[in-house]
């Protein structure tokens, strides 16, 4: 947790007791309008996905009755098709420069993110917030800066339970910058409270426990309770004055309350193009203009709406402060959003479901009761057993029933017969639940009507449109918690580090170290995070497994009908283990494999011992032609025969010399096109793994109450 622990300044108890009755009364007004409905349905949702279909009353009379009651899950399989979508459909994060930003500022960025978000799982995680959205309305992310492991804070995601936020009653936006509060609720025991926020906090609740001087029946938990149980129980008196009813106190809930407020802020102000940033909370005066200084900015203040952070256990405040982030920690995810009322998609299968388990339970108690319908039978009739013998043994295969001579035979009692059309409801109730949700026979792996490839194709991608609402809302919370990484990394990643980034296209590789915010001696900042504005891209792309499967099925196709896709290619899209070696392998035995580094420098070593080489023999030659035409000046009077032979010779040096100058030139030439090549065979290969880049996809204890 960010924050600390203990309030910035201390309040008086009368300021206490003010501020901790406006968290409670903030708090039950959010619970009493519309929060408490929102649990009990959100209960009954999840109830029905796990199968739990039935109350305990239905139960009840059907077991008195002794009619059956059936649960065919249909929603089961409905959600699970859902989210087998969204798990082939992961986000692809970029940012983008702007406002002063750098572009390779900006791809640092995009590491980064993507390396925070591998270290908190968030795929996982993002499964798990859309499964609560689709199951119960609502999925939350919670995104802070953790200081456990690291002296400058990690960024930590995790996901909430959605029964334990408590949304703004007066929110109608999506999107939560435009709400004035939320709640995060939870029950906590006095150990909990006291090692978290400290033994002076935890005595004076359980003064209050003892005394009786509760907020109420919803504020402290002596006995089994459910969320919000407005009963009229005594809670508040834990010894009511008899000491054999005494109850021990089991959990206090503890309200964390994040809400706006105008206050005054240091801000960062650049000359130049006029941008503006926060100064982080926690930085010092000195700290404040040394930044200021060293990159010439201004520093203005100015009143603006930031988060308060309150937190309340009943009466008492165990912390109360200004926020150390610009905005809400939770991020929200709502499936359907129609004018402030979030919903998902199980809430609307609950009516035919539950129409599909009576229908069919009605069914089979008919086919029951077809068995053993009753007897007529004339009193004294029957020879050899009584009517109860009859009513116990009367359904049995091959039963004999003898009766006295003269007396009116048994009669079976006509059956109940199924009515007409009953079958044809219940088929109806399964084909709502799938045109409601929008899943296709197709999608769940069923046999269906149509026998074309197309047409089964057609059928998928009409199925696909009716989802396409829940995922493209999904695109709203992945913006927001990619701002909100962003924030999180420009305000506290502000200190040199080395950052562990994996290797998207082969995560068995060494992890690259990548050094952000370095200091050089020249006094220039490699990789600032801090400076700068950015946007957020986000695109959707295939899971690695699914488009590596695809590739390899076009790539095996493609080569059957001709087209040269190197086996090396074909192997990269496979899902060996150990499929970048093999791949390797196979273009070292083909040729096709570039050097390796060794071979790289045994090459370069040979050019340049040729070219020395080459070099010596020039100078020779050219030591060779210098003395024959000293020579040849000195023996210039000589005569014609004698001197014509040292000519022929300087002629035939020179000769050799341009050879072996133009064989220079060539060997140089060689070198060069091979660095030139060299060179492009590195830029290729950093393209290709940019390319393969773009296309890869990239706490408190409950007790189980609300």
């Amino acid at each position: 947790m960010a924050y600390s622990k203990k309030p910035k300044k201390n309040l008086s108890k009368a300021e206490q007791l003010t501020l901790a009755k406006n968290q409670w009364n903030a708090y039950t007004r959010a619970r009493d309008h519309g929060h408490e409905d929102y649990v009990d349905l959100a209960k009954k949702c999840d109830a029905y996905y796990r199968g739990e279909q039935w109350d305990d009353f239905d139960m009840q009379q059907l077991d008195d009755q002794g009619r059956p009651a059936l649960t065919i899950n249909t929603i089961l399989p409905t959600v699970n098709a859902v989210l087998a979508e969204q798990s082939t459909k992961k986000a692809d994060i970029q940012f983008k420069p702007r406002g002063g930003g750098n572009q390779d500022v900006a791809d640092v960025l995009t590491k980064v993110y993507a390396q925070i978000a591998d270290n908190n799982k968030l795929d996982w995680m993002e499964a798990q917030v859309f499964s609560d959205g689709l199951i119960q309305d609502r999925g939350w992310f919670d995104v802070r800066v953790d200081f456990s492991d690291h002296v400058n804070g990690e960024v930590r995601i995790e996901s909430k339970d959605p029964l334990d936020i408590v949304i703004d009653p007066d929110a109608k936006h999506y999107d939560p910058r435009t709400w004035n509060e939320i709640f995060e609720t939870k029950w906590m025991s006095l150990d909990e409270i006291e090692e978290t926020y400290g033994q002076k906090e935890a005595d004076q609740l359980r003064l209050l426990a003892e005394t009786g001087t509760t907020l109420g029946a919803d504020s402290m938990d002596f006995e089994e309770e459910r969320y919000g149980d407005t009963d009229e129980h005594n809670y508040g008196q834990q010894y009511p004055g008899d000491p054999e009813n005494a109850r021990a106190l089991r959990s206090i809930r503890v309200i964390e309350r994040q809400y706006y407020r105008l206050k005054d802020c240091m801000y960062y102000v650049d000359t130049v193009t006029g941008d503006q940033r926060e100064i982080p909370y926690n930085w010092g005066k000195k700290k404040r203009e040394e930044f200021a200084d060293q990159f010439g900015l201004d520093i203005i203040q100015k009143k603006i709406r930031k988060v308060r952070w309150t937190v309340s256990a009943d009466t008492v405040i165990l912390f109360d402060d200004w926020s150390p982030y610009g905005h809400f920690t939770l991020v929200p995810y709502f499936p359907y959003f129609r004018r402030g009322k979030p919903f998902g998609m199980v809430r609307n299968l609950l009516s035919p479901q539950e129409q599909l388990n009576k229908i069919t339970s009605q069914e089979l108690h008919i086919v029951n009761t077809t068995a053993n319908s009753g007897w007529i039978v004339e009193g004294g009739s029957l020879s050899g057993m009584t009517a109860d013998d009859l009513e116990e043994h009367g359904a049995e295969t091959g039963l004999v029933l003898e009766y006295n001579r003269g007396s009116t035979p048994p009669a079976k009692i006509q059956a109940n017969q199924i009515p007409t059309g009953l079958d044809r409801i219940g088929q109806k109730a399964a084909r709502n639940i799938k045109e409601i949700s929008g899943i296709t026979d197709a999608m769940l792996g069923m046999d269906s009507p149509e026998v074309s490839g197309v047409a089964i194709n057609a059928k998928q991608n009409r199925g696909s449109l009716l989802l396409q609402v829940p995922l493209d809302n999904l695109a709203k919370p992945r913006q927001y918690l990619a701002e909100k990484i962003l924030q999180l990394v420009q305000s506290y990643y502000t200190e040199e580090r080395i950052i562990q980034i994996t290797n998207e296209s082969d995560p068995y590789k060494p992890r690259e170290k990548l050094r952000v915010n370095e200091m050089t001696p020249e006094g220039e900042v490699i990789n600032d995070l801090t400076i700068g504005e950015y946007d957020v891209i986000i695109g959707t792309a295939p899971a690695r497994d699914n488009f590596d499967e695809m590739q390899f099925a076009e790539a095996i196709a493609l080569r059957g009908a001709g087209v040269p896709i190197p086996n090396d290619m074909i192997v990269e899209y496979s899902h060996l283990s150990r499929k970048a070696d093999i791949a390797d392998r196979i273009r070292r035995q083909e040729g096709t494999a570039p050097p390796s580094e060794q071979e790289v420098q045994l090459q370069e070593f040979q050019m340049e011992s040729q070219i020395r080489s080459t070099q010596l023999e020039i100078a020779k030659l050219e030591a060779e032609v210098t003395k024959l035409q000293s020579e040849t000046a000195l023996n210039a009077a000589k005569v014609e025969q004698a001197e014509a032979e040292p000519q022929l010779k300087v002629a035939e040096l020179q000769s050799k010399l341009q050879q072996k100058r133009e064989e220079l030139d060539l060997r140089e030439r060689l070198s060069a096109i091979t660095n030139d090549m060299r060179k492009q065979q590195t830029d290729v290969q950093a393209a290709v793994k940019m390319a393969a880049a773009a296309v890869k996809p990239t706490g408190g204890n409950n007790n189980g109450k609300r």
